[in-house]
């Protein structure tokens, strides 16, 4: 066996994941291929989070098998570690790992064999007697990316009710501090600039579990003093976090924000809805009073800070009144992005079961009216902005070109994460450089900037 591809569906957290899988295979001797090349083993990292996700991880499946009827599938990630009856008549050749810790072992013993006599039916593999089995190890490098995604903590027992997460993740656990400096600067020697730092719950970072009410306190600096000390590794001149929610942004964390200007002042913090009332039925661990007040905090301490978050539209008994406070406080924060979920019930969770489900067209009016808004405070946002100078992480080619919907428009994401295109120039700067950019002009999805070369030698 010599070639493999890896197709990556969900979170960061899989991503990461992924470049693990794809940096064992390597260490195994294989190399790595588009699946259109017909890959002799290829890895399906999975999602669950919703219907959706794991239809489209199916359909990833059909289609390795499709290409390379030959091929060895190997299924990770969340969608076989529950057992919901979203896995069937997938054939021959495949291999569900049900269990992640069996997944290094796996990969060992299938790229070791002689033989491609894999014929039956949906193992669960699961090797016994290896002597010295191999691990998925701390990254070298996130290969194909500008930014690299750094996992620091994983699993969720918060339960929310609409979440599928917790069985699929259930142990909490953290990466030791020691140990995320160490990745972080080999990352950085590979020549990433930016690290995202990621996690299943990330603001329980340090913790045992994710429910606040069981801290020793309830405030948690163990992720501030971690990224106290990241900030410090030579070199690495942006940390962004992913998705943290209201009560994890302390004092402390902000302070950390404030006087490490390599952290980036960007901070997602999910809402899922502006009613109370919604959020007590979702089992979520703050209210809508809390989430304006650490909105208001941050923007005390931090300069025009971006604020992006989630939301989901339709939960069962979401009345009209539940909706309108949802949009009132997004006006009243001034989200720079939301990304908007329409609710369906996830078959395991305790919302699936939920009376008062709200009408689909009604969800469907509700998620475009977020829309409509999410445009508009966008825009607003970004302008605020224009004849300011920004830095941005080039991450598109460096061909110019004239239309702002061109798909390879060159560009890369400012300190506050919103895109801004170059405008035409002779020359454009190469990937992965940090590069002053004068915002000239609000456009549909980003700003619209000039480069100046002799002001970046």
């Amino acid at each position: 066996m010599k070639t493999f591809s890896i197709n990556t569906l969900g979170c960061k957290v899989n991503q990461y994941e992924s470049q693990q899988i794809r940096q064992l295979l390597e260490q195994l001797g294989l190399r790595q291929v588009d699946i259109a090349e017909k890959p002799e083993l290829a890895v399906i990292n999975t999602c669950c989070v919703t219907h959706t996700a794991s239809a489209k991880s199916r359909q990833q499946i059909r289609k390795a098998q499709k290409l390379n009827s030959d091929a060895v599938v190997i299924v990770a990630g969340c969608l076989p570690t529950v057992q919901i009856g979203e896995i069937y008549d997938l054939g021959q050749n495949v291999y569900l790992i049900n269990n992640r810790d069996s997944l290094p072992a796996t990969l060992a013993e299938i790229t070791g064999a002689k033989t491609a006599a894999y014929s039956s039916q949906n193992l669960h593999f699961s090797p016994k007697n290896q002597i010295n089995p191999p691990k998925l190890t701390q990254l070298s490098a996130f290969r194909g990316h500008t930014r690299a995604f750094l996992k620091i903590q994983d699993g969720c027992d918060g339960y929310c009710s609409y979440c599928i997460v917790p069985k699929t993740r259930p142990f909490v656990h953290n990466k030791p501090p020691e140990t995320v400096l160490e990745e972080a600067r080999a990352l950085v020697q590979a020549g990433h600039k930016e690290i995202v730092v990621t996690g299943i719950f990330l603001g329980a970072y340090g913790q045992k579990t994710v429910r606040r009410k069981n801290w020793p306190s309830r405030q948690n600096d163990k992720l501030p003093e971690l990224l106290d000390k990241m900030a410090k590794i030579l070199n690495l001149e942006r940390i962004r976090l992913s998705s943290l929610e209201p009560a994890d942004v302390t004092p402390r964390l902000l302070e950390t924000f404030s006087k490490n200007s390599n952290i980036m002042p960007h901070l997602h913090l999910s809402l899922q809805s502006g009613s109370n009332a919604v959020l007590k039925r979702m089992g979520r661990q703050y209210n809508a009073d809390e989430f304006a007040d650490k909105v208001a905090l941050i923007k005390s301490r931090l300069d025009r800070p971006a604020i992006t978050t989630d939301i989901i539209v339709g939960f069962p008994g979401e009345t009209d009144a539940d909706f309108e406070q949802t949009v009132n406080l997004a006006k009243h924060v001034g989200f720079a992005k939301m990304h908007i979920f329409s609710f369906s019930p996830r078959k395991g969770t305790p919302a699936a079961n939920m009376q008062d489900t709200v009408d689909t067209k009604v969800i469907k009016q509700r998620a475009q009216i977020l829309r409509v808004l999410n445009s508009r405070l966008e825009s607003k946002f970004r302008e605020q902005f224009l004849g300011e100078t920004a830095t941005i992480l080039t991450e598109n080619s460096n061909q110019p070109v004239e239309s702002l919907k061109v798909e390879r428009q060159p560009g890369g994401r400012c300190e506050r994460y919103f895109m801004v295109y170059l405008e035409n120039s002779d020359k454009g700067p190469d990937k992965n450089e940090l590069i002053k950019v004068k915002l000239l002009k609000n456009a549909e999805n980003g700003l619209l900037g000039k480069f100046d070369s002799q002001k970046n030698e």
